[in-house]
């Protein structure tokens, strides 16, 4: 079978759009978000009792901005890809502002609705990480801290994002217990552990799916300037 020509522009494009409507769902379906999001879905959780403008969208801005400002520092050096992940950055943020508003206009479902949801969140948003692994465009800024600076020390890229992950929902439960009180989980919940478990598998097969079906080629002659 010959295979359909799917440009790692496009793949850029519509992976971040699912991650975005993905956690979306996820957030508003009420079993815990990603451990990756969950410290700044706990920051808008918090702010946003006194600050009614500052969104998800606007926490995960925030975060992610640190994020590359610390990969930087870490380098040591300047570079493109790091400066376009503050471009990603804005655009998956105004995305997922875009797509809470949505959500929020719908009728608030049951549980079997909420459950339909989330589920419904988990596979795009593996789907939409499977589109980003097969583009070149900077990504957002949790995968790029990990990418650069697990090269930089040398360490085992794999480890060190479980590393990361756990240190991610470590903070989200001292961080749920400082804001919201002890015994009292907010963005952590059982989807979160969900979650962890079944994003790998799925991202593993959406992606033998996608090359099976597809070649990726870059529309754009662009790929040199982020390596």
């Amino acid at each position: 079978m010959k295979k359909r020509v799917f440009y790692t522009e496009a793949a850029y494009l519509i992976g971040e759009a699912a991650i975005a409507l993905a956690t979306a769902m996820m957030a508003s379906a009420g079993f815990g978000v990603s451990m990756v999001v969950a410290p700044a879905y706990l920051v808008h959780l918090k702010l946003s009792q006194t600050l009614p403008w500052f969104t998800f969208g606007c926490a995960e801005l925030a975060l992610q901005v640190v994020l590359v400002a610390a990969t930087m520092l870490f380098l040591g050096r300047f570079r493109l890809s790091l400066l376009f992940s503050f471009a990603t950055a804005f655009l998956y943020s105004a995305m997922l502002d875009g797509f809470s508003a949505l959500i929020a206009l719908l009728p608030a479902p049951g549980l079997a609705g909420r459950l339909l949801v989330y589920g419904g969140g988990i596979v795009i948003c593996s789907f939409g990480v499977s589109c980003m692994f097969h583009t070149y465009i900077s990504p957002a800024a949790y995968e790029m801290f990990v990418k650069e600076v697990s090269g930089r020390f040398g360490r085992d890229l794999n480890r060190f994002k479980l590393g990361y992950d756990l240190a991610s929902c470590a903070a989200a439960i001292a961080m749920s217990f400082a804001f919201f009180g002890f015994g009292k989980f907010e963005g952590v919940k059982v989807g979160t552990v969900l979650c962890a478990f079944v994003n790998g598998p799925l991202i593993a097969l959406f992606s033998r799916l996608l090359e099976s079906r597809f070649e990726f080629r870059d529309r754009l002659k662009l790929r040199s300037r982020f390596e």
